[in-house]
């Protein structure tokens, strides 16, 4: 869990999602690396869910020889398909891996929910820009500093994360 949580700070779906519609070019130049980002942790966590599915049969196989071989110790009068089956359920062990398991697919399905959100944004990006282009956002023309701009949304978006940290 402390695991879940240490890379959940890193990743920020909220404050990456948001388009400044003030700021097309640079939601642009950014749009890459958040993809990236948000790939690579759906792969990730499509890794974590993957290998905690395998250890969840490992040990569903492990307790099935177990109760197979050492029936008394499990309180089993007569081995059948069913009584082995809801023995294995009931054990802390195979519950314990199983909710692993279910938390792990979890965190993954929301990880590729935020890959689809992400080609969402930019085609939403794309329909912006069409609309900056047909003069939509028209109004006085002022010189930008992009570095500049860009330099106080990244303290700004840095600030959001200290003050969040901070409540906990």
């Amino acid at each position: 869990m402390d695991e879940k949580k240490t890379k959940m700070t890193r990743i920020n779906f909220e404050d990456d999602i948001e388009i400044d519609h003030e700021a097309l070019d640079i939601e642009w130049l950014e749009q890459p690396g958040k993809m990236l980002k948000y790939s690579r942790y759906s792969a990730d966590t499509r890794q974590i869910m993957d290998m905690t599915k395998e250890r969840l049969e490992l040990v569903r196989a492990e307790l099935d020889q177990q109760i197979r071989q050492y029936p008394d110790f499990y309180q089993i009068a007569k081995i059948t398909e069913g009584s082995i089956q809801s023995t294995i359920l009931k054990d802390p062990e195979y519950r314990k891996t199983a909710e692993e398991y279910i938390n792990a697919k979890h965190e993954y399905e929301l990880a590729q929910g935020a890959v689809k959100a992400f080609d969402q944004r930019k085609t939403a990006l794309e329909n912006l820009v069409r609309l900056h282009g047909a003069s939509y956002f028209a109004g006085p023309s002022i010189p930008r500093n992009l570095s500049e701009e860009r330099k106080a949304r990244d303290q700004e978006v840095n600030k959001r994360i200290r003050m969040r940290r901070n409540k906990r």
